[in-house]
């Protein structure tokens, strides 16, 4: 894209380029490298990359209504241009003349000088009437929703049909927040008061989390990759309802205990830090690259001696003769992470009804793979980062139905009793908790 840095902002030419590699190559948005800019301009980009992509639904709406012309024809770019233009108007606050003069520019440039006056003459019209925008009235109700709250209307129904109008409202809130990050400070590298005494320091504004010990939320992690308490194993980011996960499976030191899907090792690690470095850890992980991050992890944040990291797929890996047995046995399964769909912008577009069904599939052979590594008494607890029932309670009772072995012990006494479903699980929502949506159940195996 031949386009002058110096007349347009170096952000705003990245993230034009990267929303057309999401549309072109199918790239991932959490995945935007930047090569040659500063972490200022990696920021920024970055943001608008997310945000654009989360609100394309409603923007697209938007722009669709102020454009006289079939906006839906319109070339891909020119509409990139739009989207990021009305964000910043909509959603960053930003000045009409700064971000209205930059668009149209970045449209003369990488188009034509008329699609810079297109530009001009579209987002001047909204900002002009921006108290008067108009409000999605199709008739149905999750179709409107899904339009004002940019989500696909297959996804706003089923949460209509489960939650109600106002509780769906609040969650699609929820999944349009910047996220909130959450960092597990870690026991075996550090002391809760050297990482406050570091956080003080480097202005690094945070609060204690309301529902776990040594965690903390922050707004922005920035401070956290540019300094040294990453790299060392001080602190590790880990969403709370990771860490509730973790919770529930309640290891004690001197176990043994499999972690099945094991990588990027998040859970894995936590376990380390409440074993207190003693037993042993076997991560177990088909993915060769991302089981390294766990070697990677287990080595910097103290726990190298416990880790076993086998490369294999666990229905292949349980199935070998004489397996090993764990007292404690971790499942938490690729699902289709419709409760991380905040921190995972493009998600939401990636995502069919039909994914819910193989992902079912894949999940109840995983569960009867890790069946087979738990000690008679041992506990099994099968997690995901979804809220969706088909994936969460359904392949618990499936499970059931299938091994009369394992039985439910309720989460009550492990984990805060708001998140306690009915049923005795551990189920949390972004709009209840602020922390991703996720599911774990604990499994007891007989004795016999």
């Amino acid at each position: 894209m031949d386009v002058t840095i110096d007349t347009v902002s170096p952000a705003r030419v990245h993230a034009l380029d990267h929303l057309e590699r999401v549309r072109k190559d199918d790239a991932f948005v959490d995945k935007l490298t930047i090569e040659d800019a500063d972490a200022r301009t990696r920021r920024q980009a970055r943001e608008l990359v997310a945000g654009v992509t989360r609100q394309r639904r409603w923007l697209d709406f938007v722009l669709g209504e102020a454009y006289h012309g079939d906006y839906d024809s319109m070339e891909h770019r020119l509409q990139e241009i739009l989207r990021l233009g009305l964000y910043e108007l909509l959603f960053q606050s930003t000045p009409t003349h700064a971000a209205v003069d930059e668009y149209v520019e970045l449209a003369k440039q990488a188009l034509r000088p008329g699609a810079g006056n297109l530009v001009n003459g579209v987002l001047r019209t909204i900002d002009r009437d921006r108290e008067h925008i108009p409000t999605p009235d199709t008739g149905d109700d999750a179709n409107d929703l899904a339009l004002r709250y940019s989500h696909p209307t297959w996804m706003v129904q089923r949460w209509l049909d489960r939650f109600g109008l106002d509780e769906t409202t609040e969650l699609l809130r929820a999944n349009n927040r910047r996220p909130m990050y959450s960092v597990r400070i870690n026991p075996l590298r550090t002391s809760e008061a050297d990482v406050a005494a570091w956080l003080d320091e480097h202005d690094v504004v945070n609060v204690d989390s309301p529902y776990l010990d040594r965690y903390l939320r922050l707004k922005r992690l920035q401070a956290l990759i540019a300094g040294d308490l990453l790299d060392d194993g001080h602190v590790a980011v880990q969403d709370e309802s990771a860490g509730l996960v973790v919770q529930l499976l309640d290891p004690q030191p001197g176990e043994t205990l499999i972690d099945g899907c094991a990588a990027p090792g998040g859970k894995a690690m936590h376990a380390a830090a409440r074993m207190e470095g003693t037993g042993t850890i076997y991560a177990v992980d088909r993915d060769e690259q991302r089981l390294e991050r766990v070697e990677t992890a287990a080595e910097a944040q103290g726990a190298s001696e416990m880790v076993e990291a086998e490369t294999a797929d666990l229905r292949a890996w349980a199935g070998r003769p004489e397996p090993p047995q764990g007292d404690r046995v971790l499942l938490d399964v690729p699902c289709t992470g419709m409760g991380v769909l905040a921190k995972r912008a493009g998600l939401r577009w990636r995502r069919s009804m039909e994914d819910l069904e193989e992902m079912a599939e894949l999940q109840d052979e995983l569960l009867d793979a890790a069946a087979q590594l738990v000690r008679p008494g041992g506990l099994l607890v099968y997690s995901t980062c979804t809220t969706e029932p088909e994936e969460n309670e359904r392949r618990v009772e499936a499970f059931l139905a299938r091994h009369d072995e394992f039985t439910v012990e309720s989460a009550e006494g492990h984990v805060p009793d708001e998140m306690v479903s009915d049923a005795g699980f551990l189920a949390t929502f972004p709009h209840r908790h602020r922390m991703d949506g996720a599911f774990a159940a604990r499994l007891r195996r007989d004795e016999a």
